[in-house]
C-alpha cells in the first residue's frame, strides 16, 4: 500500500469533542468517521487492525473447541419473549415492527439465537458438551455513548455460548475459556489486563467475570488488593466492615438537632463520629414506586447494582411526599413506620451506640441499639467497598480503586435460558434434563481502542506488531532525489515480494508532514531514507516506540527488518501463557 492512495486524512489538531486520547487519536488518524452517536465506519487502518483482532480470537477459540457460527442480526421478539427478555430489559433493545406488524429486536446479544439454534440437535446427552460462537454486529441503544469505539450503540463482538450436562464440567470450561482470554489479550498486546469478579447484569447467571485493562480513561471503577490478588468491580466487590471499636452501648436520648439533615452536619452538631452514624438512603422501586429505605453507616454509600440485585427490580432515587410517611433528612430505624421496604447494611451490624433520625423534623436519636430498640434484624451487604477497606479475601486493609476499560466478559449462565426456552436433553438413564450454558464476549472494536488507549504517546498510537495495521512503514523523506527514491521504490518492492505488510510514503511532502503521519499510523517498524544516508548507501531502521534505532546498509535493510519485526513478535508471544 502507497500512502497516497490510502483511503482518509489524518489531522494535525485534536478534535474538541473527543474526551480521551484513544478517541482523539482515531478521528486525527484516519482510523474512524462519526456516522451517528455511537456509530461509527472505519477507515482502513482501523479495519486491517480489527481484522487481525479478530483472526486472534477466531483462533484461541477453535483451539478450546469452540466452533464457528453466524446468528441474524435482527431477530423475532418473539424469541426473546421466550426467554422473558423482551420485557424486562429496558430501552437499551431496539424494539420495532417489519411490514407484517411483527416485533422484532435488533440483537445486542445473541443468547436466544444461540439457543434456538441448537435445541434439537442438543436433544442427547452424547452431543455434549459443546460450544459455538460467532462474531457479529450489533445494537445496543446506549444513553450515553461517548469516547469514540468504547462505548458505542453500533459494534461488533464476539459471543461463545457453551452448553454442557453438569455444573462440574461447565465449570472446567470455563477456566479453559478464561486461559484462552488471558492468551487472547496478551496476543493483541495488553497481557496486563485482569480478570475481576463482576455483577452478571441484564446477562443473569450465578458467577461471572470481566477483563480489565487498568486505566485512567476507564468508566469502571476496579477494586485491588495488592496483598492477595483480589479483585472485582466496584458493582461486585464484597464489603466487610469493623466495628469492634465503637462506643459501648448507652441510652437512648432524643436530641433536638435543628436545621440538621446531612449525616455531617448531625455528628458536627453533636460532636460524635460519622463511623457511629446510621444514615438513611431513600429510593422507590421502578415498577411502583414503592419506597425501599436503605440504613447503612454513615460513611458509605450505597452500591445501586447491590441493591438492584437484592430487590430483583430496579429502582431511582425518591421523591418523598408527605403522605409517604418519611421525613426527609430525619429518617431513622427507631419508630419508624411508613409503609415501605426496609434494608439494613451490614455495615451497621455490631455497632451498640448509633446516632441516627428519630422520624420528626429537626430531632435525632444517640444511644440507638438497633438489637435493643428495633429488634432482630437481617444485616446485608448493599454499600460500596471504600478506599483503604478491608480485603473481603486476605482480611487485610489494603484496598485500593483504580479505573479500567471492560475488554471482556465470561459468566457462567446455569440454565437460565435453556429452562426458559425449553431446551432439553435426555441422559444416560432416560430422564429429561436441562443442559447447563456458559456465555463468553469479546467486543473487537472497543478492544482496539482499548490498545490504542494504553499504547501511545503524545503523538499517536503505538501499535503491538501483531494487530498493527501494517507491520513496516517506509518513509521516503525526499522523493525528489533520485537516491532516495530509487532506494525506497527498491526496499518497497523486497518487501512485498517477501510477504510483509508494508506501507510506502513516497509523497512530496515536507519531512514534518510525513514523521507526523507516520506517528498518527502508529507502525511499529520504520524504515526512514534521508537524503545524507542514501548517498551513502544507507537507510535507517527504528521502531515506533524509539526503542531501537540501527543504522544498516540499502543491501542488508530487508534482513534487519525482518529482524526487527520477528523481535517484536517474539516480545509479544513471551507474555503469551
Amino acid at each position: 500500500m502507497k500512502l497516497a492512495n490510502l483511503v482518509g486524512e489524518r489531522f494535525k489538531e485534536r478534535p474538541s469533542d473527543c474526551v480521551i486520547e484513544s478517541h482523539a487519536l482515531c478521528v486525527k488518524g484516519g482510523y474512524i468517521k462519526y456516522v451517528a452517536n455511537g456509530i461509527y465506519s472505519l477507515y482502513p487502518p482501523m479495519k486491517r487492525i480489527t481484522t487481525k483482532i479478530e483472526n486472534i480470537i477466531r483462533e484461541e477459540m477453535d483451539a478450546v473447541d469452540c466452533q464457528e457460527v453466524m446468528f441474524p442480526v435482527v431477530l423475532p421478539g418473539a424469541l426473546w419473549e421466550e426467554s422473558g427478555r423482551f420485557t424486562s430489559v429496558g430501552e437499551e433493545l431496539l424494539r420495532f415492527e417489519d411490514r407484517n406488524g411483527t416485533s422484532m429486536v435488533l440483537g445486542m446479544t445473541h443468547e436466544e439465537a444461540a439457543v434456538q439454534l441448537v435445541r434439537e440437535y442438543g436433544q442427547s446427552y452424547a452431543k455434549y458438551p459443546f460450544s459455538i460462537y460467532q462474531i457479529q454486529t450489533k445494537f445496543r441503544d446506549e444513553a450515553r455513548p461517548r469516547a469514540g469505539l468504547i462505548r458505542v450503540r453500533e459494534f461488533t463482538m464476539k459471543d461463545a455460548y457453551s452448553f454442557h450436562t453438569s455444573q462440574e464440567d461447565l465449570e472446567q470450561y470455563y477456566d479453559r475459556m478464561a486461559k484462552a482470554y488471558d492468551r487472547i489479550f496478551a496476543r493483541v498486546g495488553i497481557p496486563e489486563t485482569v480478570a475481576v469478579k463482576s455483577d452478571s447484569g441484564m446477562i443473569g447467571g450465578s458467577v461471572s467475570h470481566e477483563y480489565m485493562l487498568l486505566t485512567d480513561a476507564g468508566e469502571d471503577s476496579i477494586v485491588l488488593c495488592d496483598e492477595c490478588g483480589y479483585s472485582a468491580n466496584m458493582e461486585a466487590a464484597d464489603t466487610t466492615v469493623d466495628n469492634s471499636g465503637c462506643a459501648p452501648a448507652g441510652e437512648l436520648t432524643k436530641v433536638h438537632t435543628p436545621g440538621c439533615k446531612t449525616i455531617e452536619e448531625v455528628c458536627t452538631f453533636l460532636n460524635s463520629k460519622v463511623e457511629e452514624s446510621c444514615k438513611a438512603v431513600i429510593y422507590q422501586k421502578n415498577m411502583n414506586d414503592e419506597y425501599v429505605v436503605v440504613f447503612l453507616r454513615g460513611d458509605y454509600e450505597v452500591n445501586e447494582t447491590k441493591l438492584t440485585n437484592l430487590l430483583g427490580e430496579k429502582v431511582h432515587p425518591a421523591v418523598i411526599t408527605e403522605e409517604s410517611g418519611l421525613v426527609a433528612g430525619f429518617c431513622g430505624p427507631y419508630g419508624q413506620h411508613a409503609n415501605c421496604t426496609i434494608i439494613y447494611d451490614k455495615s451497621l451490624c455490631g455497632i451498640e451506640n448509633l446516632c441516627a433520625g428519630a422520624n420528626e423534623v429537626d430531632y435525632h436519636y444517640t444511644g440507638l441499639n438497633i438489637k435493643r430498640d428495633v429488634g432482630e434484624v437481617e444485616y446485608v451487604d448493599v454499600a460500596k467497598i471504600q478506599i483503604g477497606g478491608i480485603c473481603p479475601c486476605c482480611g487485610k486493609k489494603t484496598i485500593h480503586i483504580s479505573r479500567g476499560i471492560e475488554v471482556g466478559n465470561i459468566f457462567q449462565l446455569g440454565t437460565k435460558y435453556s429452562k426458559s426456552m425449553g431446551m432439553t436433553y435426555t441422559d444416560e438413564n432416560g430422564e429429561v434434563q436441562t443442559p447447563i450454558m456458559g456465555c463468553y464476549g469479546i467486543g473487537v472494536g472497543r478492544l482496539a481502542a482499548s490498545v490504542c488507549e494504553a499504547k501511545r504517546d503524545d503523538y499517536g498510537p503505538i501499535w503491538p506488531i501483531s494487530i498493527a495495521p501494517w507491520q513496516v512503514h517506509i518513509c521516503c523523506m525526499r522523493v525528489d532525489k533520485e537516491e532516495c527514491k530509487s532506494i525506497g521504490d527498491r526496499l518497497y518492492k523486497e518487501m512485498l515480494d517477501a510477504g510483509i505488510e508494508v506501507i510506502y510514503d513516497d509523497r512530496k511532502v515536507s519531512v514534518g508532514a510525513m514523521l507526523a503521519d507516520a506517528d498518527l499510523l502508529g507502525v511499529p517498524v520504520r524504515v526512514v531514507i534521508g537524503p545524507k544516508n542514501a548517498v551513502n548507501g544507507e537507510v535507517e531502521i527504528v521502531t515506533r516506540d524509539k526503542r531501537f534505532t540501527n543504522k544498516v546498509s540499502v543491501d542488508d535493510a530487508l534482513e534487519e527488518t525482518k529482524k526487527m519485526i520477528a523481535t517484536l513478535f517474539s516480545e509479544i508471544n513471551e507474555k503469551v501463557k
